[in-house]
């Protein structure tokens, strides 16, 4: 039994331990995972997608406009002292309660395609809205893609850090051995320290910037921020001028046709041609149709009560004269019979009516009020099409100074190149004679100062122009990627 039970603890343990090994598995996040958790997680646009869905319910109310209305009335009223009865048209004295009922509907037939107008600048307003929606997404992952390469420039600078710092500390140890021997002076040691020193706060340095920018991108992309936050650190392709020279002109000619933002203030000049259009509507005649059916009870209305019998009396009416002038007494007879109140349902069907016209409405003078909306709407219109223009301008803009920086870096790149080339020769020209005792450790320093500072340099320039590259590629109309191998 003891034996089981020991087995029990040790297989629940390793149960334990291997649910918290795969629990606590870093996820190593590439580009895409970055870009689809920032537009999944952005409050920035989770808030434009509350516009998008305000304006689908504008657009859904803007063609329900189109249909006829519908309203039902309904009362229950007691009127105190003398009033006339509008159902028995006589006067009332006492206490009479009253119910009226009234369904009523109207469309409009013409006013000036207002309504028309109106559903079509929601339907404008709704794509405009959309690519809206997309232009913050460009936004964001053009972001996300500058914070991404940012954490593998700061990478490779800080493994250029450590390897400086190995190449230094091996050289300590040599130099150190070296005074111990007696073949070295102390001073070249302690040199070579201070070098040491100076390197080893140029990685602390460097873990800082990569520190930072993983911090950064975390927070661009609302993750909740922690140490163990990883990135994919691909094999890009190696950075080369592309066959085929595209130029700024071309770039901007594609970017025009695809670009959301040049598609949403395009969308703004034909919503604002919309709503002068519906200013313009707004000083026609109004014609509509309308249509009622009313009915109504009244506590006065009365009927002959059909379960009595009428009353025959015979009643003086005057007297007629006779051809020999005498008056005989003329009598008549009168009926009568007792009446109750009418029936609730009998009096809605007798009470009931029904109308149908046609209402037409000229405006003449309303304070100006429908010319003051097309002076606005005019003016609204003018303000989209240079909010048209200035997009444009600025896309323009934005393209030509990516296209000159990407030039720009390419050339700084091949020139960081060459002086990486030259400058490793130096330091290994530099390393062989300081081994040999040739050539002082201030000197020797500088060398390796210079070539840290020019590997620095070409890394700088190889990721800038990565990103350059990918925002001429992505004007292009095509994702955002990191080129890899």
């Amino acid at each position: 039994m003891l034996f089981k039970r020991v087995n029990s603890a040790v297989l629940l343990t390793m149960l334990t331990l291997l649910f918290y090994s795969f629990a606590g598995a870093q996820k190593i996040w590439t580009l895409e995972d970055c870009i689809n958790y920032a537009i999944e997680n952005n409050l920035d646009i989770k808030k434009q997608l509350l516009s998008v869905e305000s304006t689908k319910a504008s657009l859904l109310q803007s063609k329900l406009n189109l249909l006829p209305n519908l309203n039902a009335n309904g009362t229950n009223v007691w009127n105190f002292g003398q009033t006339i009865d509008q159902y028995t048209n006589t006067f009332a004295t006492t206490t009479v309660r009253s119910n009226n009922f009234y369904i009523s509907s109207n469309v409009t037939l013409f006013a000036g395609m207002q309504k028309f107008n109106t559903l079509k600048q929601n339907q404008i307003n709704l794509l405009a809205s959309k690519y809206d929606l997309d232009v913050l997404k460009n936004n964001i992952s053009l972001s996300v893609a500058g914070f991404y390469l940012d954490i593998l420039f700061n990478s490779e600078l800080l493994e250029v850090a450590k390897n400086q710092l190995r190449i230094t500390t091996a050289q300590v140890y040599r130099i150190k051995k070296l005074v111990d021997a007696g073949s070295s002076a102390r001073g070249d040691l302690l040199n070579i320290q201070a070098q040491k020193a100076a390197e080893e706060l140029l990685v602390i340095e460097a873990e800082n910037r990569l520190s930072i920018s993983n911090l950064s991108l975390q927070q661009l992309i609302d993750l909740t921020v922690t140490k163990d936050f990883r990135v994919e650190k691909p094999r890009l392709k190696e950075v080369k001028a592309p066959k085929e020279l595209i130029t700024p002109e071309i770039i901007y000619e594609h970017a025009l046709k695809t670009r959301p933002e040049i598609a949403a203030a395009e969308l703004r000049v034909q919503s604002a041609g919309k709503r002068l259009a519906i200013a313009r509507g707004s000083v026609s005649p109004v014609l509509s149709l309308s249509g009622s059916w009313g009915t109504g009870y009244s506590g006065i209305a009365r009927e002959a009560d059909p379960n009595t019998r009428p009353v025959v009396k015979t009643v003086y009416a005057g007297y007629a004269s006779t051809e020999n002038l005498t008056r005989d007494s003329v009598f008549i007879f009168s009926s009568s019979q007792a009446t109750r109140l009418k029936a609730f349902d009998a009096q809605l069907k007798d009470n009931s009516n029904q109308t149908v016209g046609f209402y037409l409405s000229i405006p003449i003078f309303n304070g100006w009020q429908g010319r003051t909306a097309i002076t606005q709407a005019k003016i609204l219109k003018s303000q989209s099409e240079y909010d048209l223009g200035i997009r444009e301008r600025d896309l323009r803009k934005l393209i030509e100074q990516s296209y000159a920086d990407a030039v720009s870096s390419l050339k700084k790149f091949n020139s960081s190149g060459e002086k990486v080339s030259a400058q490793t020769e130096a330091f290994n020209y530099a390393q062989q004679k300081f081994d040999v005792g040739m050539m002082t450790s201030f000197d020797y320093n500088n060398s390796k100062k210079d070539l840290t500072k020019a590997e620095s340099d070409l890394l700088q320039a190889k990721y800038d122009f990565i990103f350059k590259t990918t925002i001429l590629d992505f004007y292009m109309g095509n994702p955002i990627r990191i080129a890899t191998e």
